[in-house]
């Protein structure tokens, strides 16, 4: 009951992490889920809770969504993510755990010296990072740092960027579950737990609009990155692993 009410009160945080910057959920929460339950169980509670935490920011937003590249971006990606879930345990994790951890770090120094600021995207460029961004979703435990880049070159910002990330991750991670439904993952407990730490990440996503609309644009940016520090980290201590 103290582990189960430690990852509620994590959940909470982690839920108005992501509602203020649009992603970081996972990164915070699924250490500890994998601690408290194994790997088995972690990976389908995360994303039980990633879909109701989705759920909160695009309620949230829901005005502010941008529909023609959360749909460009999600409609590949949805079974693109399908697929990297059914390729779970046939790609080497570390391999790829790298390669997203430079990424990250990447992403960091480009922003940092507006490179990140001067990328346009359109909506077939939208399409092409959903499927490929989709097929990281099933085949890794988090990716939510990946889509920040892609959908402020689009030119999406505050509000409108939160709806339609926390959209588009919303239509990926329930490829993701549909496929571990399929496997037989989601057993009754798994199913429990994901409800009841994804109420948790609801009630911060909700919390974190008002933060949003008080905190400035600089703010703002200096938190993606230490998500993204984050994001590096966490996939580098999964590599030494």
């Amino acid at each position: 009951m103290l582990v189960l009410g430690l990852l509620l009160v994590l959940a909470a945080v982690a839920g108005v992490l992501s509602g203020v910057v649009g992603t970081g959920s996972s990164l915070v929460l699924l250490p500890a889920l994998l601690w408290a339950y194994g790997p088995r169980v972690a990976v389908p509670v995360m994303g039980i809770a990633a879909v109701l935490g989705n759920i909160g920011r695009a309620v949230a937003w829901w005005r502010r969504i941008a529909w023609r590249p959360t749909l460009a971006y999600a409609i590949p990606g949805v079974p693109a993510a399908v697929l990297g879930a059914r390729t779970l345990l046939a790609i080497p994790e570390r391999v790829a755990d790298a390669a997203i951890a430079v990424f990250f770090v990447a992403m960091i120094v480009a922003r940092r010296r507006g490179v990140v600021a001067r990328w346009r995207f359109r909506l077939w460029h939208m399409a092409v990072a959903g499927a490929v961004v989709g097929f990281l979703t099933g085949l890794l435990f988090s990716t939510g740092p990946l889509s920040v880049p892609i959908f402020t070159a689009y030119g999406l910002g505050g509000g409108s960027f939160l709806g339609s990330e926390a959209a588009s991750s919303l239509l990926l991670y329930a490829g993701k579950l549909a496929t571990f439904g399929v496997a037989d993952a989601l057993t009754g407990a798994v199913i429990v737990r994901g409800l009841t730490i994804g109420a948790a990440l609801m009630i911060g996503s909700v919390v974190a609009r008002r933060i949003v609309e008080r905190i400035g644009g600089h703010t703002h940016e200096i938190l993606i990155d230490i998500v993204l520090a984050i994001g590096a980290a966490t996939m580098v201590l999964a590599i030494l692993n």
